[in-house]
C-alpha cells in the first residue's frame, strides 16, 4: 500500500486587529511562526511543511530560521484560500492547514489528525476535538462546540451550548479545536464553495463545508495544545511565561 503524501501549511499574516505583526513576536528567544513551524515538522507525517504568506517580513523571517516559505497572493478572504493557492501547485493526497497562532501545539495532535482522515477516505475534511469538562467553557460562546454522529462525523458545530442537557444521558460534549485536515481535492472545492447562512449567522467557517452537503470527520485527541492559542496580550504573556518555566525545567 502506497503511503499517502501529507503537506503542512502554514498560513502566515502579519496583520492583526489586537496583536500586529503576531507571527514575529518573540516567545522564548524565537518568533511565534518558528515555533509552530518546528512544531509541525517535528510530527515526522508531513512530506513538507510549508509557511504561505503575502508579507516580505515574514518570508524573510522564515527563511532567516531555515523555514521552506512561499508568496502568496494579498486578496485571500481567508486562511483555507491561501493554504488551497499552495496546494494546488503541489503533487499531494492530504492537506493539513496548520493555524500560525498555536505555538503550543503537540505534534502528536497532528499525527491523529491525518490518521484519522486517512483511515476514513470517504470523508471529506477532518478536524479535532476535546471532551469540555467546565460547564463555563461549555457556555462561553468563544469555545466553539462540535457535535458528532455515531461515525464520527460532524452533525454540528456551534457557539451556543449544543448539545442541550435536557436529560442527563452521559453524553459526550466536545470542544472543537481549529485545525483542519483535507483531501486536497476536496479542499479546491471547498474554497470555491459560495458563504452560507448558518457560517455567517455563527462566523464558523467550518459550517460551509456541512452546509453545501460535503462531511468532515471529528477525532477526539488525546494531546491538546500545551497552551492557549494566542489572540491577545494576555495570551501571549501566558505562552511565554509556559516556555520559560520549561526552559528553566531544561525542556
Amino acid at each position: 500500500m502506497t503511503t499517502p503524501k501529507i503537506l503542512g501549511v502554514i498560513p502566515s499574516r502579519y496583520a492583526s486587529s489586537r496583536l500586529p505583526g503576531k507571527p514575529l513576536l518573540d516567545i522564548g528567544g524565537r518568533t511565534m511562526l518558528e515555533h509552530v513551524y518546528r512544531r509541525a515538522v517535528a510530527s515526522g507525517i508531513f512530506f513538507r511543511v510549508v509557511i504561505a504568506t503575502d508579507d516580505h517580513r515574514i518570508y524573510d523571517a522564515a527563511e532567516k530560521f531555515g523555514g521552506d516559505v512561499l508568496m502568496t497572493r494579498a486578496d485571500h478572504p481567508d486562511g483555507s484560500s491561501r493554504v488551497a493557492e499552495i496546494a494546488a501547485k503541489v503533487d499531494t493526497d492530504y492537506v493539513i492547514n496548520i493555524q500560525g497562532d498555536e505555538p503550543m501545539l503537540d505534534p502528536r495532535m497532528l499525527c491523529e489528525l491525518a490518521n484519522g482522515l486517512a483511515s476514513d477516505p470517504s470523508a471529506d475534511s477532518a478536524t479535532v476535538c476535546v471532551p469540555i469538562t467546565k460547564d463555563e467553557d461549555f457556555n462561553n460562546p468563544n469555545i466553539v462546540k462540535v457535535v458528532r454522529a455515531q461515525n464520527g462525523r460532524a452533525l454540528y458545530f456551534s457557539r451556543s451550548p449544543i448539545p442541550f442537557r435536557r436529560n442527563d444521558s452521559g453524553c459526550s460534549v466536545w470542544e472543537h479545536l481549529g485545525i483542519y485536515a483535507f483531501t486536497k481535492d476536496f479542499l479546491l472545492k471547498f474554497v470555491s464553495l459560495p458563504p452560507t447562512p448558518l457560517m455567517q449567522t455563527e462566523s464558523l467557517e467550518q459550517l460551509r463545508i456541512l452546509e453545501h452537503g460535503y462531511s468532515m470527520a471529528v477525532i477526539p485527541t488525546k494531546y491538546p495544545s500545551e497552551g492557549p492559542n494566542v489572540n491577545t496580550q494576555e495570551d501571549l504573556e501566558a505562552v511565554r511565561k509556559i516556555y520559560a518555566r520549561r526552559k528553566s525545567e531544561g525542556k
